[in-house]
């Protein structure tokens, strides 16, 4: 089975916080052969730079100097890589810009990056706006996470999203040969029996995609659940729709210290 994502592209400011969707993006394209697409948005402000022209000279050695890092990165792991700086005053908008022209199928992006007064409580402002317009998936790292090697965890429940969610999730765990848990949550005992028809027939969708699956039902709050995964589950799988609605999925990317795939559907 091929991997679900042809076109990866890496949105990233070079910070610190940046650095496992790196780490990430880095590691998908060497593993899967794939040519890595990067944006480094930088903040502008045409009239300050025709005003400051030193401070802009040194903005455009210090953009130089991250992107020679990168691709140097890139050429040691043997990934293809081409990096285009987009100036601005919305940085968020550049990168949506960017995967548009690219046509990119995920966007691998941080999750947050420093906590400012202005920053959304769960992901950072930035990545808030981006997942708000994204044309496509959008793949969140944690600064600290590599990519998955254990296991992947799907969340579903009775929407037409969750066999999208499912199919993807499933390509990615075959591509990886690693175990896809799919879980549902019910809200009561009462509920149990819906939520495990949810689980069984994805369950069955993505035993006929070639997928190793285990079947979870659990009681009580979504995103409580779905954070207690089991231990050997590093990437969790959400629907982009609820983390559009700042519903349960939004708490979990903002939550979870692991990566966060929001599927479009």
């Amino acid at each position: 089975m091929d991997h679900p994502f042809k076109n990866i592209l890496l949105a990233t400011e070079r910070t610190e916080f940046d650095s496992g969707a790196e780490r990430v993006a880095l590691e998908m394209a060497r593993r899967c052969n794939l040519p890595l697409s990067v944006v480094v948005p930088v903040l502008s402000n045409p009239e300050f730079e025709m005003a400051a022209h030193r401070l802009a000279d040194r903005t455009e050695q210090d953009i130089a100097a991250r992107v020679e890092d990168l691709r140097m990165n890139a050429k040691k792991m043997g990934v293809s890589i081409d990096i285009h700086a987009r100036r601005g005053d919305a940085p968020a908008d550049e990168i949506v810009q960017e995967a548009l022209n690219c046509k990119s199928d995920l966007i691998v992006i941080r999750r947050r990056g420093r906590r400012g007064f202005l920053a959304k409580l769960l992901i950072g402002e930035m990545v808030s706006r981006i997942i708000g317009s994204a044309p496509c998936s959008v793949l969140m790292v944690p600064r600290a996470c590599s990519m998955w090697s254990r296991g992947i965890l799907a969340a579903v429940d009775g929407s037409e999203a969750a066999a999208k969610i499912v199919g993807v999730a499933a390509s990615i765990a075959v591509e990886c040969g690693l175990p896809l848990h799919i879980l549902s949550v019910a809200s009561s005992e009462a509920s149990r029996k819906g939520a495990q028809h949810n689980v069984s027939i994805n369950a069955d969708l993505a035993r006929g995609l070639g997928a190793e699956v285990h079947e979870m039902v659990r009681i009580g709050r979504p995103c409580d659940e779905i954070l207690a995964a089991p231990a050997d589950v590093d990437l969790i799988v959400v629907g982009m729709g609820d983390v559009r609605s700042g519903g349960t999925a939004q708490k979990v990317v903002g939550q979870a210290e692991k990566p966060v795939l929001a599927v479009h559907v």
